[in-house]
């Protein structure tokens, strides 16, 4: 059964100077416009669209594919606003409207902004609401510690960043275990620390343990092979080895420990080298 929202194959039952009709089931005939027709288009042929609401709020079918559909959370452009609210470019000819009611702050034209898609009871539109924490849900049961999961930056506070996971739940990236530029809108790997009790996760950027060593082991090795030698050592301050490595001391003391175990690098007083071969 074809819905709004949805992206199916339907096959055309008329032709016009409008376009074509497509046979949607319970939506009725609905129009293909004939300025996404092509050759390949007949009475009989199946065509692959993404149905929605005309700007007459008639049921209309597409060959586009949008940015995002509805369920998603996705950062969109906005283009314009007006007494009714802001709207966002998400690759449709109409563009999606975020009513003043789902807006956290005034959306500006030329600013992106992260918004969840979806269907308002109301009016029967698709909409956008920057009122994301009430659309997340919970991830009790669904991570283990540890697992890698792709995260959607869309806030922060004074504990550190709001984060997205995999589109539907909630986690946070702590402030203080953040050693590298990050943006709002922008999508990052992160690594489950733990699943709190109300089904929260809490987020690091580099594994635990073992895992988390090794990637900073070999960012250090790469330095140590461009310059020789880095002007650090066990005993240096905490904000040296930030400003210089984008890592707290606690890693750096295990990275440098492993890479010495291994007999990689040489620890002066004053300096670490790359051990001669």
């Amino acid at each position: 059964m074809a819905s709004l929202g949805d992206r199916v194959t339907l096959r055309i039952v008329k032709s016009r100077s409008s376009g074509f009709y497509l046979d949607a089931g319970e939506l009725g005939e609905v129009l293909l416009p004939g300025s996404e027709a092509s050759s390949d288009l007949h009475v009989g042929a199946d065509v692959e669209v993404f149905l929605y609401l005309d700007s007459s709020d008639r049921p209309v079918a597409t060959r586009r594919t949008p940015r995002a559909i509805p369920g998603d959370i996705a950062l969109l452009t906005c283009t314009a606003s007006n007494e009714t609210g802001a709207f966002l470019d998400w690759g449709l000819p109409k563009e999606l409207l975020v009513p003043y009611r789902e807006q956290s702050k005034a959306m500006i034209p030329g600013r992106h902004y992260v918004v969840k898609i979806r269907l308002d009871e109301k009016s029967g539109r698709f909409i956008g609401s920057q009122r994301i924490a009430r659309h997340l849900r919970s991830a009790a049961a669904r991570y283990r510690d540890g697992d890698a999961v792709t995260g959607l930056l869309w806030g922060k506070t004074d504990m550190g960043y709001k984060v997205v996971v995999d589109g539907k739940y909630s986690g946070l990236l702590f402030s203080n275990e953040v050693f590298q530029p990050l943006a709002y809108g922008q999508t990052i790997t992160a690594y489950v620390r733990e699943t709190r009790k109300d089904g929260k996760l809490d987020l690091s950027l580099t594994p635990e343990g073992r895992k988390k060593i090794s990637p900073k082991a070999q960012e250090l090795m790469s330095q140590l092979q461009q310059m020789g030698e880095i002007m650090l050592h066990d005993g240096s301050p905490a904000e040296e080895i930030q400003a210089q490595l984008q890592m707290s001391k606690k890693t750096f003391k295990q990275v440098i420990g492993q890479l010495y175990k291994q007999q990689k690098i040489v620890i002066l007083p004053d300096r670490i080298q790359l051990r001669p071969r």
